[in-house]
């Protein structure tokens, strides 16, 4: 295993060029970005749609097609993760601390400003649990599932290096091994960079929020710098115990922090209301599954909330997508295309849809009936706040909002962990598979995602970093739409026969 030096020193050099003109430049960068978002997601939003429709059905193809059976690795291999394990990282590293943040701020969001028709009725109700539980649900989960088969495949049964750039062999043969290759594993280095700093932001808000909340610690920068250095000396920690040790404790104790929480807001809450909640929002979901699916609001004026919401949450799913496909097939050796793709499809779906409908309709039921004034002035104007502002209402609420704080802090480290384990697998050449890149690259991808997030914490420009989220979804849905055709093709030629009999032996 040696350095790759192109992906290495390109990836840094670019991404420290960027996070110093957001740093310098903060208000001009904002605006660039802004305005190139705005080209992208017009001009591009169809295509989004289009080929995450495309990517659903291809899974759907996959787990019930005589491929299912293609099993990831030599004939007879095991799983090395038990299933639980396996089960809570793949929750974990999927979504992450965003579904803390977004639970109670979204469904509140779409209620108040729906993007059709009346806001604060009970259609726009109705409305607002669908729309959250379509950008949290099935579509974003199949292009997790469609990444990591095919990057498992290509590494466990083709001998490829698990790596970004394999996949493409099926189209463009052995000149993947030069600079175009190269070029997809920038493209992942540079997503991820971005991905895991929004995430460092998204983490320090949670929980300084929390602490202000239960403290009253002041909402200075001296404070938030040093939560985030807190925070990322803990990442270090766990990157240096490895995948094995480190992301399956980490995710353990994060199913469990949130399962409680979860237990306790709905043993507390409306409970008889979550319950009717629950299986209304999943009729609504499911009866507006295809419309919503193709939805472009194009004969309304909902255009800037598509671009707000829909449309940026489907390249945000993309834009994770290199980072979180590796990690799923980094742990997933040894199971079948089956397994893989159904479980990463519904595993972490149900809880999921589980929590947003615990914490989206206890929401709305409190603002419907008077008594969630100061959670709608958070949701307008400080949505880190609005979890511990709904959690105030129950009982026991400073007890509840500690472990809240503690989950926002431990839910943090899974993505961000796992980021930096894939960016430093991309920087290294000639590793097998299964093989970790060497700890002192996985610090300096650490440190570098410290040091980038520190300056833009106090440039105060971290908005400008989630919107060059939603600008690295696009060229990765290009290299998206060319592993769906490498993974058919290869999957069509190869002889899966052995693959497909061991499997059936198997199980």
């Amino acid at each position: 295993m040696s350095v790759n030096r192109p992906v290495f020193w390109i990836s840094a050099v670019i991404t420290t060029l960027a996070g110093l003109a957001c740093m310098l430049w903060p208000s001009q960068s904002r605006t660039a970005l802004d305005l190139t978002q705005s080209a992208v997601v017009g001009a591009f939003g169809w295509f989004y749609m289009v080929l995450i429709a495309i990517c659903m059905g291809l899974v759907c193809w996959l787990a019930f097609s005589r491929y299912g059976d293609v099993l990831l690795g030599e004939p007879g291999s095991k799983p090395a993760i038990s299933t639980l394990s396996w089960s809570t990282m793949l929750f974990s590293a999927g979504i992450g601390i965003a579904l803390i943040y977004y639970g109670a701020y979204e469904p509140l969001d779409h209620y108040l400003r729906p993007p059709q028709g009346a806001a604060a009725t009970v259609e726009a109700a109705h409305g607002a649990m669908a729309l959250t539980f379509l950008h949290w649900g099935v579509h974003g989960w199949t292009l997790y599932a469609m990444v990591a088969t095919t990057l498992a495949y290509f590494a466990y049964c083709k001998g490829m290096p698990l790596a970004l750039r394999s996949p493409l062999v099926a189209i463009f043969g052995d000149r993947i091994n030069g600079g175009l290759g190269d070029l997809v594993d920038c493209l992942g280095v540079l997503a991820t960079m971005v991905s895991m700093v929004t995430n460092v932001g998204i983490g320090a808000l949670l929980v300084h929020s929390g602490l202000h909340h239960l403290f009253g610690i002041p909402m200075t920068m001296p404070v938030e710098i040093t939560i985030t250095v807190v925070m990322m000396m803990a990442v270090a920690v766990t990157v240096v115990a490895g995948v094995d040790k480190g992301i399956a404790l980490l995710s353990n104790v994060n199913l469990a922090i949130l399962c409680g929480i979860l237990l306790f807001v709905l043993s507390t809450g409306p409970t008889e209301h979550i319950f009717q909640g629950i299986v209304q929002n999943t009729g609504d979901y499911l009866s507006s599954f295809i419309p919503s699916t193709f939805n472009m609001y194009l004969y309304g004026h909902a255009e800037k909330w598509m671009a707000t919401w829909t449309l940026f949450f489907w390249a945000w799913w993309i834009a994770w997508t290199p980072f979180v496909g590796l990690f799923i097939a980094r742990i997933s050796k040894g199971r079948t295309i089956r397994q893989l793709v159904l479980g990463v499809t519904f595993i972490p779906l149900g809880f999921t849809l589980v929590w947003l409908a615990i914490f989206g309709n206890t929401a709305i039921d409190l603002v419907r009936n008077g008594a969630g004034a100061v959670l709608v002035d958070a949701v307008q104007n400080d949505p880190p706040m609005a979890l511990y502002r709904l959690l105030e209402t129950l009982p026991l609420s400073g007890v509840i909002a500690t472990v809240a704080v503690f989950a926002s802090f431990v839910l943090f480290l899974t993505p961000v962990n796992s980021g930096a384990f894939m960016i430093a697998s991309l920087s290294m050449r000639d590793s097998a598979p299964d093989e970790d890149a060497p700890v002192w690259m996985r610090l300096v991808w650490v440190a570098a995602i410290a040091v980038i997030s520190l300056g833009l914490l106090i440039a105060g420009n971290f908005d400008a970093m989630q919107m060059a989220v939603v600008l690295c979804g696009l060229p990765f849905s290009i290299v998206l739409s060319f592993y769906m055709i490498g993974l058919v093709r290869a999957l069509r030629s190869d002889n899966t026969a052995d693959g497909m009999m061991s499997a059936q032996q198997d199980h």
